[in-house]
């Protein structure tokens, strides 16, 4: 006869990585589709969704993990709502004008903790100021986003996937011990054939510049992600919230996007400008 005192006290370890798994899964279907049809409307309706991202980025960095008072926490947020405004209104280029203004002004008012104050406001300004300038580019600016989110989250899925399969020595285990080399090669390969993919389907020429673009983006999505653990792990914090079932907070579904955004849409103003940042991103 089984013991059922002894069969309780052992937790189904599998049970629960399948129950965190799916967890993850059904969050990713849900909003997925939400950032795909911001990107396919554009205008106002696509500045509106990642002002509110960056916005709770923000609150996540200085009120969550940070704790910090309220007025650098409304100075950023006023910062992005008006960059937002800026943005929506047709004006990429003044909108990074303003997240600049803005950091100026962290820089000036807020002298304790001001690097951590400015910190959050660039950290969070990257999920707005990325995505916007690239999808600003009338003839690329579809592509280079969704390029974007196929290195982005093709690198995300396999790393997890490929690092729990084949497991390994870790990538970085004094900030993120739960990150393997296995599952960072994987995930960069897995991006690296995303973004090709896309970037075909979009008739983007030079695929092999491309494949190379694309394997420095899944590298610095997940030192986006690394940078955000080593922020977590500094303050002593787990998730940056949980808005997010089976992700945590914003910061923890966008860490390694925004990092790889912000990189994407620098690359692409200094070949193509703020308004062709998505021609000069892909068109090599």
């Amino acid at each position: 006869m089984p013991d059922d005192a002894n069969s309780t006290a052992i937790p189904d370890s599998s049970a629960k990585k399948r129950s965190d798994t799916l967890i993850r899964v059904v969050s990713a279907v849900v909003l997925a589709p939400l950032a795909i049809g911001a990107v396919l409307v554009g205008g106002w309706p696509f500045v509106l969704f990642w002002t509110v991202a960056a916005i709770g980025v923000h609150w996540e960095w200085a009120s969550e993990i940070l704790g910090l008072p309220r007025n650098p926490q409304a100075v950023g947020a006023g910062t992005l709502a008006f960059a937002g405004l800026v943005a929506g209104l047709g004006h990429p280029g003044l909108a990074v004008l303003v997240l600049a203004g803005g950091l100026v002004a962290m820089a000036v008012w807020f002298a304790e903790r001001r690097a951590w104050c400015v910190g959050g406001l660039a950290y969070a300004g990257l999920v707005l100021a990325g995505p916007v300038v690239l999808r600003a580019d009338a003839v690329w600016g579809v592509t280079a986003i969704f390029f974007l989110f196929a290195v982005v989250w093709a690198t995300d899925v396999l790393a997890y996937f490929g690092g729990r399969t084949f497991g390994g020595p870790k990538l970085a285990p004094s900030i993120s011990p739960g990150k393997t080399w296995s599952g960072g090669i994987t995930g960069a390969a897995g991006g690296v054939v995303a973004g090709l993919l896309v970037a075909a389907l979009a008739g983007v020429p030079n695929l092999l510049a491309v494949a190379a673009l694309a394997l420095v983006l899944s590298a610095v999505s997940q030192a986006g992600d690394l940078f955000e653990s080593a922020v977590k792990r500094r303050f002593g914090v787990k998730d940056s919230s949980r808005i997010i079932p089976g992700h945590g907070g914003l910061m923890d579904r966008l860490d390694g996007f925004l990092a790889a955004a912000g990189t994407a849409a620098l690359l692409g103003a200094m070949r193509g400008g703020l308004d062709g940042a998505a021609q000069g991103l892909l068109v090599w």
